[in-house]
C-alpha cells in the first residue's frame, strides 16, 4: 500500500434532493460523501434532483474528501441522464460514481462506455472518474470476483445489505440488524465482497446500519466489517461518522508497533539480514508487508 493511501473509512450518504444536507456533508469529517440519486430520492423527484446535486458539486469545497454520487441502476429510465447531465456539467468535481445493483461485469462495461463518451465530449480526462459497484443480490455475489476485475476505473467494492436482504428473502425490516442470529449475519456475503476487492487491489465498503439511535449497534457492525478486512462503512447520519472513522483507523498501539517493525526491517535489509526481532517476535517479509499497510493507513489518518 502506498503511503499516499486514500482513506475510505466512512462514506456519508446524502440525498441529492436536499441542498442543506449536501452543504452540511461538505463540512463533515467523512472520508467520502456520496450524493444520492437512487434510493433516497422519490421516483417523481429523481430527474429534478440532478440540478441541486450539480450545484452542490460546483459550489461547495470538497477538496478534503472524496466526492461521489450514486446514479440510478441501469435497469431504470434515469441512469442514462444521471451520467450525461451530472458528468457533463459537474464532472470536473466528481471523483467517483456509485453504480447500484451490479449483477455482472457487463453492467460495469455499460456504464463505462457511456461515461467515456461523456468525458470525451466535455473535455474531461478520460478515465478520470472512478466507478464503485454496489453488490446487492445473489447474482452480484456470484459474480463479484469478475466484477472486481471488470475495469481499471473501479475504486471500491460496496456491499448493500438492504436490497441483499430482500433478494435473499431474509426476515425483518431493519437494514444491517439481526441481533438474534448466532454470529455475524453478513459474514459470507461481506467476506466474498472483500475477497474480490482485495484480489483486485481495491478497498471494500460495508453498507448502512439503519438505526441511527443505536451507536453501539453501529459500532459492533463496523467492528465486524473491520475484523473481516473491510476498509470502511456507510454512514447514513453524521452521528455515525466519528465512530466509523475510529473503528476503521488502526489501533494507536498497533500503529506505533507497526512503524517500529517497518523501521527495524528496513535496517535489517540494509545489513543483509532476512529477518529481525521486534518486541521478542520474529519479523519477516510477510510481517513487514502487514506493518506497511497499517503504517500507511495510520499516516493517512494523521496518527503517525
Amino acid at each position: 500500500m502506498s503511503e499516499d493511501v486514500e482513506l475510505r473509512r466512512t462514506q456519508l450518504a446524502t440525498p441529492a434532493s436536499d441542498p442543506d444536507f449536501m452543504e452540511s456533508a461538505a463540512g463533515s469529517d467523512a472520508d467520502e460523501v456520496f450524493l444520492d440519486l437512487e434510493d433516497s430520492v422519490a421516483p417523481n423527484a429523481k430527474a429534478e434532483a440532478r440540478e441541486p446535486l450539480i450545484e452542490a458539486a460546483q459550489d461547495h469545497d470538497w477538496s478534503d474528501k472524496i466526492l461521489s454520487y450514486r446514479m440510478n441502476g441501469i435497469d431504470t429510465k434515469w441512469w442514462y441522464d444521471d451520467i450525461i447531465e451530472v458528468v457533463g456539467r459537474a464532472g470536473e468535481y466528481i471523483d467517483d460514481i456509485i453504480v447500484p445493483k451490479v449483477a455482472g461485469p457487463s453492467d460495469i462495461h455499460t456504464v463505462e462506455n457511456l461515461l467515456t463518451q461523456v468525458e470525451e465530449n466535455n473535455g474531461l480526462e478520460v478515465g478520470g472518474i472512478g466507478l464503485e459497484p454496489q453488490i446487492e443480490d445473489g447474482e452480484g455475489i456470484h459474480n463479484v470476483h469478475d466484477i472486481a476485475h471488470a475495469s481499471d476505473r473501479l475504486s471500491s467494492i460496496i456491499f448493500g445489505p438492504g436490497d441483499y436482504s430482500a433478494a435473499m428473502g431474509t426476515p425483518g425490516l431493519d437494514i444491517g440488524q439481526f441481533p438474534e442470529y448466532p454470529g455475524h449475519y453478513w459474514h459470507h456475503a461481506l467476506s466474498e465482497c472483500n475477497s474480490a476487492a482485495k484480489s483486485a487491489g481495491l478497498p471494500c465498503m460495508d453498507g448502512p446500519y439503519a438505526d441511527i439511535d443505536d451507536p453501539e449497534g453501529f459500532r459492533e457492525s463496523a467492528n465486524n466489517a473491520n475484523m473481516i478486512g473491510c476498509d470502511g462503512k456507510w454512514a447514513i447520519h453524521p452521528s455515525q461518522i466519528e465512530i466509523g472513522n475510529e473503528v476503521f483507523a488502526p489501533d494507536p498501539d498497533v500503529a506505533e508497533r507497526a512503524e517500529r517493525i517497518v523501521d527495524a526491517y528496513a535496517e535489517a535489509m540494509d545489513e543483509g539480514k532476512g529477518a529481525v526481532s521486534v518486541d521478542g517476535q520474529m519479523v519477516d517479509e510477510a510481517t513487514n508487508k502487514m506493518a506497511q499497510e497499517i503504517v500507511a493507513k495510520a499516516r493517512a489518518a494523521g496518527m503517525l
